[in-house]
């Protein structure tokens, strides 16, 4: 007994782990092990280049002397003061193609959710069949529909649209093409994919009996929508109105086939920054300006939409 007392008190500290705890340590690494490739491919292809971009935006030079960081901050405003209606009229067309993406896709949503039956595959398809193709094709596609010997063209002008148009300064005298409302038809054809695959995962996830429930109280279609369904759906329409407005707003195909000189977009602006004029801070500091005033737009609309689940 005296012998067993004096073993030294740490020998149990020094005894190997056990194989169970060891095992039970080597799991909880596994999840980190999972999302280390994603890290590694958001530091290498968003993270270093948005701290390269950020360096360019406080630059002095050209290009025949070379860019130097000098922190010339003034960069920004100069690039606002001069391009502040350029960023108004890009947020405003992308606002009233998000507005009508939702007005579109929440009633085609809502039928395949529900009243597609054996169909709702193949509407499903038809929905994503855009994919199919290219993004310019599927705007220059455009000019064709809205030509001014165009079939649209002909019937809208037959109807007097155009006058009511023209007189409202979204299109100009008989033409449609070169004017806003062809660029928010863009806009608007070539996002609202975006808003309905949203919508419809958020409504297909809810459940036929609620509906069957609001019915048993004597609640009106009308009401079961505003109480039941819309409600419940909001995260998809969160989502769609987030992944069709961000985009909506930094792009410049829509503007450059579809519009003229007077309805470029921020985009278009940045684009020739880069690839034309070489301007390349005037270029960064446009890129993060529409990136500030889009974090801050989606923060707000996300506080004031009451929910941070998107799907």
């Amino acid at each position: 007994m005296a012998a067993l007392s004096t073993a030294p008190s740490g020998a149990a500290a020094q005894t190997p782990p056990a194989p169970a705890a060891a095992a039970a340590r080597r799991r909880k690494l596994v999840p980190y092990w999972l999302l280390l490739p994603g890290i590694l491919w958001l530091l290498v292809f968003f993270a270093a280049p948005m701290v390269y971009q950020a360096s360019t935006s406080v630059q002095t030079g050209s290009l025949e002397t070379g860019y130097r960081v000098t922190w010339h901050f003034a960069t920004y405003w100069d690039a606002f003061r001069e391009y502040d209606v350029f960023y108004l009229r890009s947020l405003i067309y992308a606002g009233i193609a998000t507005v009508l993406c939702l007005a579109i896709g929440y009633p085609l949503a809502y039928t395949i959710a529900f009243k597609a039956g054996r169909w709702r595959n193949v509407l499903l398809v038809m929905v994503i069949a855009p994919f199919f193709t290219s993004f310019l094709i599927r705007t220059l596609a455009w000019k064709t529909i809205l030509a001014d010997d165009g079939y649209v063209v002909t019937v809208l002008d037959r109807l007097h649209i155009l006058n009511v148009t023209a007189s409202l300064g979204i299109t100009a005298g008989d033409r449609v093409l070169a004017t806003p409302l062809a660029v928010v038809c863009g806009l608007t054809y070539n996002f609202l994919p975006f808003m309905i695959l949203p919508l419809y995962t958020s409504l297909e996830r809810i459940d036929a009996r609620l509906h069957e429930a609001a019915g048993d109280l004597y609640a009106r279609p009308l009401t079961t929508f505003r109480t039941v369904t819309f409600p419940i759906s909001l995260p998809g329409v969160v989502a769609g109105t987030l992944l069709t407005f961000i985009p909506a707003s930094g792009d410049y195909i829509n503007a450059e086939l579809l519009g003229s000189p007077s309805e470029q977009m921020i985009g278009n602006v940045i684009q020739s920054k880069f690839l034309t004029v070489l301007d390349y801070p005037t270029a960064a500091a446009l890129s993060f300006m529409l990136m500030a005033v889009i974090l801050v737009i989606v923060s707000v609309y996300i506080r004031r939409a009451g929910t941070e689940e998107l799907v």
